[in-house]
């Protein structure tokens, strides 16, 4: 029997609170090890566990996954959550990207200064309103279907649930102009495996905080400002 997989990154979201959230909505139960010194880092790169020199690092299966796209691709087929037939995982494929590009704009929002913050709450409220979430209201509402692909939750769903959480954490009322979605993030949430995850005391980690940020800055040896879009 195979152990559970192991996720090596930061005790933060970052680019890993999306393997979480895949595996968790798929009921696996994962350990973590957490990165908080250069020297944590530094085993893992002599040790040869980072092809690309990067985190995040998943291991499962008997492998040592680095490239988040790969890895949430991997468990996406592994678990039944990357559709029925070709057709359905392009689909998936193309959703999930376009998801990647919003969360992209809140994943560096935590290494902004206060004032840049300010402006990137906005330029993600807007992005969100007048690109994204259009799109996907869209989907649902010509397709008639309670997830974006088939009769089943995907990967695309998974992930696009995240994404509105993420952005109503900037934007409490960023839903308001979109009924499916609001419906649509009823339901998702209402899944017994994503309504776990949701609930106090599971490896859902919180809003980046400074505490999150000096971290990665010192493991990561970050010493430039990150700006806004």
């Amino acid at each position: 029997m195979a152990g559970k997989p192991k996720l090596y990154y930061f005790n933060g979201r970052g680019k890993m609170e999306s393997v979480r959230w895949l595996l968790a909505a798929a009921g696996v139960e994962f350990e973590e090890e957490f990165l908080e010194t250069r020297e944590q880092y530094e085993k893992l790169l002599q040790g040869g566990s980072l092809m690309f020199q990067q985190v995040p690092l998943v291991e499962i299966d008997g492998m040592k996954m680095v490239q988040t796209r790969a890895i949430l691709s991997y468990i996406a087929a592994k678990y039944n959550l990357y559709g029925k037939d070709l057709k359905e995982r392009a689909l998936i494929d193309m959703y999930v990207g376009g998801t990647d590009d919003l969360m992209g704009f809140i994943m560096m929002f935590p290494f902004l200064s206060a004032e840049d913050k300010e402006k990137q709450r906005a330029f993600i409220a807007q992005k969100a309103t007048s690109r994204y979430f259009p799109a996907y209201e869209k989907v649902l509402k010509d397709h008639g279907q309670n997830f974006l692909v088939g009769n089943n939750f995907s990967w695309a769903d998974v992930h696009l649930l995240e994404a509105i959480l993420m952005v109503e954490e900037k934007e409490s009322d960023v839903l308001s102009g979109f009924p499916q979605l609001q419906a649509f993030k009823a339901r998702m949430s209402s899944i017994p495996t994503i309504k776990k995850f949701l609930e106090p005391g599971s490896q859902r980690k919180p809003v980046p905080d400074d505490k999150y940020v000096e971290t990665v800055r010192r493991v990561l040896q970050m010493y430039y400002d990150v700006k806004a879009n």
